[in-house]
This record gives structure tokens, C-alpha cells and sequence, in this order.
């Protein structure tokens, strides 16, 4: 069997490129319950109870908090779920979905 030759002049190069990376951030209102928050974070994120209550401390205490950081097209899938969630049933005053947004993350 013969060896494959290789010519020494050939030169390989590695690119290093990195994918820009995204934050997924929501943000606070008073329409919706930690119940509602907790929820709606368990079933889009699989977050465990620990985690989603922790989020909805920060977002409560501060406005915001920030879910995940990925790459864009899962950024924008994550905060199209959130914004198509729905209302909370569980106050009559909400009317729609919780709101977030993404931002880059670096």
C-alpha cells in the first residue's frame, strides 16, 4: 500500500473565531405572581424550584435578573417563550405575558 505524500509547503491555519454570546434578561413588573415567575421558569428552563425562586427574588428585588447567556437564535427562542407565555391567572389585572429582553452579553 502506498504512504500519502505531503508536501511541506502546505500550511494549515486554525481560525479562532468565537460566537458573540447573548444574555436573556427578564425584567420586573407587578402583574405577575412568584407563583406565575416560578412556573413559567421551570417549564422554559427546567430550572429546578431553587433556582426559579431565586430568580424571582432577583427580578423582584431588582428589576431584573439575567436567565441564561447563549448564542443569539437561542436567546431570541427563549425570549419569544417567555413573551408567548400568557397572562398570570392568578390576578385578574394581568394581561399579558412577562417581558425580556436580550442584550449582548460581553
Amino acid at each position: 500500500m502506498a504512504r500519502p505524500a505531503i508536501a511541506p509547503e502546505v500550511e494549515t491555519r486554525q481560525l479562532d473565531r468565537t460566537v458573540p454570546l447573548y444574555r436573556v434578561v427578564l425584567l420586573d413588573d407587578n402583574d405577575h405572581t412568584y407563583d406565575y415567575v416560578i412556573e413559567m421558569l421551570q417549564k422554559i428552563f427546567y430550572f429546578s424550584l431553587d433556582q426559579a425562586y431565586r430568580h424571582a427574588e432577583e427580578v423582584d428585588r431588582s428589576g431584573r435578573t439575567v436567565l441564561i447567556t447563549c448564542e443569539l437564535p437561542e436567546a431570541e427562542f427563549a425570549r419569544d417563550q417567555i413573551h408567548g407565555y400568557g397572562p398570570d391567572p392568578r390576578l385578574a389585572r394581568s394581561r399579558g405575558s412577562m417581558s425580556a429582553v436580550i442584550e449582548p452579553a460581553g
